[in-house]
């Protein structure tokens, strides 16, 4: 099966966020696993689905306790 496939717009929607911030976040270093297609300006940037998933599930915790956060965007 072919894996599914979002752009920036999409993988934003799916962690509830803006776009630009994930376009920050790529830039930062923070955020899900990229693909990113071409040079400079006329790149596309592509996310996996499954990849935008497994970044959720990292974040998930059973109580706020359990949470540990060195950056409000980390």
């Amino acid at each position: 099966m072919t894996p599914k496939m979002l752009s920036t717009a999409d993988a934003a929607r799916q962690l509830g966020l803006a776009p630009y911030t994930l376009r920050r976040w790529r830039h930062e270093g923070k955020g899900p696993r990229f693909v990113k297609l071409g040079r400079c300006q006329q790149a596309v940037v592509i996310y996996y689905e499954d990849d935008v998933q497994a970044f959720l599930a990292a974040r998930t915790f059973a109580s706020t306790s359990a949470v540990t956060v060195s950056h409000p965007d980390a």
